[in-house]
């Protein structure tokens, strides 16, 4: 492949996740609790975009079956701030309505590829839940979770001292002690569970059977650009932080089988016959072998190229059914039963072998027919589940404190999508769900209902 001056290859996964069969567009949401009519956007920009990486300020290029490159562009901002005009005067609630049918309508409208592939929004409209609203709009293509979050690293600040940096809790789980794990009476079992949990997993992975239809799944074979609606829950995270430890399981462990557990009364209060449907949730690993977000500048560095753009891979977790779960008013059978499955995948390496199959069908048959794979994967799974570790304390940007922060991924061929962050010690829930399908209110409401279940069992509030 010849490139031009000013061209560089897209890497392998921003082939295939801007591709005629796959296209994923991150929506990051910053909630202030002061009005932003005095922020300087042009200034936001240059920090947070054109400054940080040359693929802000590049298109891709490229036919179908080659290999695509990063052209560098001349940026014209004005092209990529928006700021939505709506009815003056009217309620907090009113513009609820409003950010919400905006959001549903941002997360199908593409990006055009004639730029490059980003915008910001700027909505300065007060809220229940804000004095005004800052949408980053990201092309899957130029990176995570790990690069958004290293993108905000770079350009907000502590609102409480902007002399001090953001502060992450560590993005590794505690290893637990096996005592002499020298001993080969330990190791050697640990190596062959280890084994037998990859083979199963993998097997599992790659010969996935599509799930039943259901209440949480629809028919509908466009669903990338289905309309969506988007709800969040916040929980606490002292009390979630405190449901882990009366468990003894772990902070993603509780909060997926709230999740998953409010998803499977759904669909039994919608259609009982769906309570022993076959559903999955497909969970998005990060795979980098990191203990820490890093800044933009670090992630750049000529010897930590690797940190930026997108590094994880996909894992099926079974729904389980109440049926099998025990007793539905006791939700604990469940909830440990969804644990007991996340602790056999961390001592498989399926994950791994199922990214390294994706990157073995890109090069011998193409990006397109990879991004197919994973198309093909999302689209047989129920609910799409991210999550993603937020700063500790409250984040500013010039001055303007940020009350609350959650993101969506666009594009995804489910009916259900759901994305987590913790922030400033809440754990914020954002679920879009299938306009005209799934009814959102519901859905919201059962999750909520399964927190409350837990909460009684466990700590008794």
């Amino acid at each position: 492949m010849e490139l031009e001056e000013g061209e560089v290859p897209v890497s392998p996964s921003g082939q295939y996740l801007n591709s005629a069969a796959l296209s994923f567009t991150v929506l990051a949401v910053l909630e202030f609790e002061v009005p932003v009519d005095d922020l300087n956007i042009t200034q936001l920009v240059q920090d947070m975009f054109i400054s940080s990486n040359p693929r802000f300020s590049a298109i891709m290029t490229g036919e179908k079956n080659e290999v695509k490159r990063w052209k560098q562009v001349q940026v014209q901002v004005e092209h990529h701030v928006k700021t939505p005009k709506f009815p003056q005067g009217k309620s907090p609630e009113f513009y609820d309505k409003c950010l919400e049918e905006y959001i549903s309508d941002l997360a199908i409208d593409p990006l055009p590829q004639t730029r490059p592939l980003w915008e910001v929004h700027v909505i300065k409209y007060e809220t229940s839940n804000a004095a005004a609203t800052l949408i980053l709009k990201l092309h899957h293509a130029l990176g995570d979770g790990y690069t958004l979050i290293g993108l905000l690293i770079s350009t907000f600040q502590r609102a409480d001292n902007p002399s001090l940096p953001l502060t992450f809790p560590s993005l590794r789980s505690s290893s637990k002690s096996y005592g002499n794990s020298s001993s080969i009476f330990r190791v050697v079992p640990r190596v062959l569970r280890g084994i037998i949990n990859t083979v199963m997993d993998f097997g599992t992975s790659i010969l996935k059977k599509e799930d039943d239809r259901t209440p949480i799944r629809s028919a509908n074979e466009r669903l990338e650009i289905a309309p969506r609606n988007t709800t969040t829950i916040t929980f606490s995270l002292d009390t979630i932080k405190q449901i882990k430890s009366s468990l003894s399981v772990t902070i993603n462990d509780v909060i997926m089988g709230i999740v998953l557990y409010g998803s499977r009364m759904y669909m039994e209060e919608e259609s009982f016959e769906s309570r022993n449907a076959n559903s999955s949730a497909l969970v998005v690993f990060n795979t980098r072998n990191i203990g820490r977000y890093k800044s933009v500048n670090e992630m750049v560095k000529p010897n930590a190229k690797k940190l930026w753009g997108n590094q994880f891979t996909l894992s099926h977790l079974p729904i389980p059914k109440l049926s099998d779960a025990g007793d539905s008013s006791n939700p604990l059978t469940f909830i440990r039963k969804v644990h007991k499955t996340m602790e056999r995948k961390k001592s498989s390496s399926a994950v791994y072998l199922t990214a390294s199959l994706i990157e073995s069908v890109r090069k011998i048959r193409g990006a397109e027919v990879a991004a197919k794979l994973i198309r093909n994967t999302l689209k047989n799974s129920s609910i799409a589940l991210s999550n993603l570790i937020g700063p500790v304390e409250q984040m500013a940007l010039q001055n303007h404190p940020v009350k609350g922060f959650f993101f969506t991924v666009a594009g995804v061929p489910v009916s259900t999508g759901v994305a987590i962050v913790s922030y400033n010690g809440k754990l914020r829930v954002a679920i879009t769900s299938e306009k005209g399908y799934i009814d959102a209110d519901k859905f919201k409401s059962c999750i909520l209902k399964a927190f409350d279940m837990i909460c009684k069992t466990t700590i008794g509030v």
